[in-house]
């Protein structure tokens, strides 16, 4: 059996009660084979990036350890928008639920479907802040520690909107 390898989920929503969407999405990620949430950060509202005519997001990453390949995990990732009604219409629009695979331990992919680390990740608050939350160490394969990128691009526009630190632990609350 492999050993596990770090993980990090993006998780985002702005449609149909988004902080709902993303305690229920961790809850999931906990729920999968072989697969345990290591930490994962608050939850943040954050401002719409590229299309701005829509509800502001609501935020989180989940920092996993997993045995499941990229592609397996990626493909439980998209399962899990599906069933939360996930619909890919206008590109950076509006979504009840969004799970980005962001890192997968220190490997680089880029294949159809799949690219690891996220391409923007080092360039989105977004991602950063609740990445540095839940994995304060976390590094960006050929960019950097997230901690020094999230310094570059600042924090306008976030707001995180649960008290107290980033949650470690498996229950998936």
């Amino acid at each position: 059996m492999n050993p596990p390898v770090a993980a990090v989920v993006a998780l985002g929503s702005n449609l149909d009660d988004p902080e709902a969407q993303v305690r229920r999405a961790f809850a999931e990620l906990a729920a999968l084979p072989d697969t345990w949430v290591a930490a994962r950060s608050a939850l943040y509202r954050t401002d719409p990036v590229g299309y701005a005519d829509q509800p502001p997001f609501v935020n989180a990453c989940a920092k996993l350890e997993t045995r499941l390949a990229p592609r397996e995990l990626l493909d439980a990732l998209l399962g899990i928008e599906r069933r939360h009604g996930r619909s890919r219409g206008v590109p950076n629009g509006p979504r009840t639920l969004d799970l980005d695979l962001v890192l997968y331990g220190g490997a680089t992919l880029d294949e159809p479907g799949l690219t690891v680390p996220h391409p923007r990740a080092h360039e989105r608050a977004f991602v950063l802040a609740p990445l540095v939350d839940a994995w304060p160490e976390a590094v960006i394969p050929g960019k950097g520690a997230a901690k020094a990128l999230l310094g570059k691009v600042g924090t306008e526009g976030i707001e995180r909107i649960e008290a107290g630190p980033g949650w470690r632990g498996n229950d998936g609350a």
